[in-house]
């Protein structure tokens, strides 16, 4: 409950709280460094923007003084023509920037979402299997998801609130000459329907969209997963259609409820702002009317007071709106930074050089591993070294720490406690890329990327992959037949996600495919964790022995819960509840008489003869 709690504030700690202006500043920041035509382009639409309903109020100003003063038909044709052509002008400029700066703001938008997706990509491991964090990565996707959403809705409101302080000044300008107590009042009633708008926005994202953001997480999967080929056999045999459905329905049933509570909460701050925008209005109309009748001021001003008091009154609801909706937006760029800016372990930048050649031990030194969030370790105070060129089997039933050895071996997962040496020195000093390079790992989940058969092998881009290695690796991997019925050979494009001509891989293909990739990276450590689950134990013995003799001399792991699997390695390593209890030969282990015996011999009476004769004809 402790470290529950100690995880809990690590996570709050981790959350950005900037300033709206620091997310303002942010948010221009980056803009203008993918589009620096932006900053002088949203300068000229401001002015342009604010002049247009001005011009228009002093063209009827300027319309009815003329007929006031009876000057002709000429003379107005003259005033009308010239005014025109100033608008058309102003609209023409206006409404091109503002075409320009559409799409300007989206590609700023898609290089958000590049930091985002960078992010995920690049972020450790670890973090990926949080769920606070995936949270953190749900609600920065929807920061970046659509036109008004933080990122880029930061980008129209700063530009809507920049066009918005043009008109208030030059409003504000021709109200004074009539009187300042009206913009006072103006300014007082609109800024109580701000603080309507705001509490309302704030309320909302808290109240509504935050807690939804885990929803969605579950929606989206159960989405997935009603897509997903792979799911489909399962969903059909064990008739799981309505039970899935069901599911559907109830975590939308819960997104309905907050949708609900949203629009009853918007509903009730409209019908407030409906009040407010009566009480100016009517106080507008009281005042113009006073002016005429005890000031005497001419119907053509009371054209122009009455146009500008109008703007001067839309235009400081809609800034305040603005500054309330950008108040909500900047809430969520800071969701969006929050994930991209989340800390990771700083790394020594005077990395050593990652050693070279086959000769390679890795020493496990007292090395404990608890997942973030939970109380029990998955790995306790593991001590264990794997020698160069040895073949290492790591066995023990389900839950036992197999797979979390894997993940700190590989470097996906940091130790919780304890080092990590290879050849002496602590794997943290070596550059993480360079020594993912070393390892070549097989995985139980086999996962195909839609692109051709040689760049799932090579798993690099077109340009860097050896389309006739790729193709010997698959040979080598037992692929050689299915490579004949296909067409375009190791260009064939798997899935059909896509291509339409894209093909399926069956299990053991996908197998085959990930063990193609495990040569073809040609690391000198080679991890095979349990990528045949799937197998019976026969096909998975002779599997084993066949990829043996493929990697030669290399140092391997051998990951399985068959104990006959690997009784062919230099050494077994026991697990048993995140814990190392034996240590030694197939033999040296069996003559204990301990944890691996007894387990060695519940499972020899299925299959111990049939792999004992395979054994026996491979020498």
């Amino acid at each position: 409950m402790f470290q529950k709690k100690k995880d809990k504030l690590e996570e709050d700690k981790n959350k950005k709280k900037y300033n709206t202006f620091q997310n303002m500043f942010y948010i221009v920041k980056g803009t203008v460094k993918w589009q620096k035509v932006l900053l002088p382009m949203m300068i000229i639409y401001s002015f342009t923007e604010a002049s247009i309903p001005f011009i228009w109020v002093y063209i009827s100003k300027l319309v009815i003084e003329q007929i006031e003063l009876n000057n002709g038909i000429t003379e107005l044709f003259k005033v009308m023509s010239i005014a025109t052509l100033i608008s058309l002008i102003v609209m023409a400029t206006n409404r091109y920037i503002q075409h320009q700066n559409w799409w300007r703001f989206i590609y700023a938008r898609m290089k958000f979402i590049s930091l985002r997706m960078k992010k995920a990509l690049t972020m450790n491991y670890e973090h990926l299997e949080n769920p606070k964090i995936l949270d953190y990565m749900e609600k920065a996707g929807r920061a970046t998801g659509g036109n008004q959403n933080g990122v880029e809705g930061m980008m129209h409101s700063t530009s809507q609130t920049c066009v918005s302080l043009v008109k208030i000044v030059a409003s504000s300008a021709i109200m004074f000459t009539l009187s300042p107590w009206i913009v006072i009042v103006m300014l007082f009633l609109s800024f109580l329907h701000f603080l309507a708008i705001d509490y309302t926005k704030r309320k909302d994202k808290l109240k509504v969209w935050d807690v939804l953001s885990s929803k969605w997480r579950k929606i989206n999967y159960l989405n997935q997963v009603t897509k997903n080929f792979d799911y489909a056999k399962d969903i059909r045999l064990f008739g799981m259609e309505e039970w899935l459905h069901k599911k559907q329905i109830y975590h939308h049933s819960e997104v309905h409820e907050k949708i609900v509570e949203s629009k009853n909460r918007w509903m009730k701050c409209g019908i407030l702002n409906q009040i407010i925008g009566l009480l100016q209005e009517g106080i507008l109309y009281i005042w113009l009317v006073y002016a005429v009748i005890y000031e005497g001021i001419s119907i053509a001003d009371v054209t122009l007071y009455f146009g500008t008091i109008r703007t001067f009154s839309s235009t400081v609801s809609n800034v305040l709106d603005n500054i309330a909706e950008i108040r909500k937006l900047s809430l969520e760029i800071n969701d969006f930074r929050t994930f991209v800016e989340y800390p990771e372990e700083k790394e020594n930048t005077n990395f050593k050089p990652v050693p070279k050649g086959k000769e390679l031990e890795f020493q496990f030194i007292h090395v404990s591993f608890r997942y973030p969030g939970q109380e029990k370790y998955a790995l306790k105070n593991l001590n264990l070294t794997l020698f160069p060129g040895k073949r290492l089997a790591v066995v023990g039933l389900n839950g036992a720490g197999k797979t979390t050895f894997i993940k700190l071996l590989c470097r996906l997962y940091e130790p919780t406690e304890g080092t990590i040496l290879l050849n002496g020195v602590n794997i943290k000093e070596y550059n993480r890329d360079e020594y993912y390079a070393l390892i070549a790992p097989v995985f139980q989940n086999v996962e195909c990327f839609a692109f051709p058969i040689s760049e799932n092998v090579s798993m690099k881009s077109p340009q860097e992959t050896n389309q006739t290695l790729s193709k010997e690796c698959l040979e080598m991997a037992g692929m050689e037949e299915k490579l004949n019925t296909l067409p375009n050979g190791v260009q064939t494009q798997l899935l059909k996600v896509l291509y339409d001509d894209g093909i399926d891989l069956s299990g053991g293909e996908k197998q085959k495919l990930a063990l193609a990739r495990a040569l073809y990276k040609d690391a000198p450590v080679v991890v095979l964790d349990e990528p045949t689950a799937a197998l019976d134990a026969l096909a998975e013995y002779k599997l084993y022995m066949d990829f043996d003799k493929l990697i030669g001399g290399k140092t391997a792991v051998y990951i399985s819960h068959r104990l006959s699997s690997t009784r062919f390695c230099h050494a077994i390593a026991m697990f048993k509840d995140g814990s190392l209890v034996e240590y030694g030969t197939h033999e040296e282990l069996l003559s204990n008489e301990g944890e691996y015996a007894n387990m060695f011999q519940i499972q020899a009476q299925y299959y111990k003869d049939t792999v004992e004769e395979v054994a026996i004809s491979a020498e």
